[in-house]
């Protein structure tokens, strides 16, 4: 995923075989979710012809199944469908491009749109619509931290901090019995106050664009987001969901349309007087716990 991972985690020395467990499982997920990967199992679906029913492997499966509903409850502020709008823009494999014209943006939005989509979830097949193309970048990193979190879970090692690309998942406690604490991550440059949070069973993921530039493509207009916003960090029970939901809340704000999600979010925007952090409800109550 062109990224780095971490475990922490508590107990005698591991068991044989886990690091490598580990980066056997990274490999199987890379080539079934990777947009940079021509021979993965998401590329060989955008080259499927139209109307044909695709059969998902179970990891491919299950981030579709959840990116799917992200994009309902959030009106498409995310979209798995943008790949067309990425490699537009010069943010995909193709490389860096030209600033799009009009008639390019809406060929590529013709093309694009997860409504397009039929998703069968009992039988794990996906319709390809003809000419649309999977992206899974805002959302694949936090499902490979849960899942790496279940294998340590599998094999024994229940206390343990994942993190995969910035998005984290703690499970157990620390040796102390403490809580695995994180800093939500902020822009760098940007004085906001630093908030801790106690990851017992929970995960954090932020999306900005400090890290790769502006490159947060609005999937319903084609075009940059535009609403000042330099990064989202969202807590939720996984860290897929959390990753996905940063993603959305990055593109939506503040004119969202799932509020009634009741998402744990600090939202950090540009303004003229510098940062200003603006806290969800759901933020906010847990600060007062």
């Amino acid at each position: 995923m062109g990224t780095t991972w971490r475990v922490l985690y508590v107990g005698p020395d591991a068991p044989d075989g886990v690091q490598l467990a580990i980066k056997a499982l990274l490999a199987t997920l890379d080539d079934q979710l990777s947009h940079w990967n021509p021979a993965s199992r998401l590329c060989a679906f955008n080259r499927a012809p139209a109307g044909s029913w695709i059969t998902l492997p179970h990891h491919l499966a299950s981030v579709m199944d959840t990116a799917l509903r992200v994009a309902a409850v959030s009106n498409g502020a995310f979209d798995p469908s943008i790949g067309a709008l990425v490699d537009l823009w010069g943010f995909g494999p193709p490389g860096p491009k030209p600033t799009p014209d009009d008639a390019a943006i809406s060929e590529a939005l013709a093309v694009s749109g997860w409504r397009r989509l039929r998703w069968d979830p009992a039988a794990r097949r996906l319709r390809q619509p003809g000419g649309l193309s999977l992206d899974l970048s805002g959302i694949a990193k936090g499902y490979a931290a849960d899942a790496i979190a279940d294998l340590l879970g599998a094999r024994g090692l229940v206390h343990a901090l994942v993190e995969v690309g910035g998005e984290l998942v703690g499970r157990g406690v620390q040796p102390d019995g403490s809580p695995w604490w994180v800093d939500l991550e902020s822009p760098p440059g940007l004085n906001v106050e630093p908030i801790r949070a106690a990851l017992h069973g929970i995960a954090v993921a932020t999306s900005g664009n400090y890290v790769r530039g502006a490159h947060s493509i609005d999937p319903r207009n084609g075009r940059p987001s535009d609403n000042n916003v330099a990064s989202v960090s969202v807590l939720a029970e996984t860290a897929m969901l959390a990753d996905a939901l940063a993603t959305a809340w990055t593109i939506a704000f503040p004119n969202d349309d799932f509020r009634d999600m009741n998402v744990a979010a600090r939202i950090i925007t540009h303004a003229d007087s510098g940062a200003v952090e603006h806290l969800t409800p759901a933020m906010a109550r847990m600060l007062c716990m």
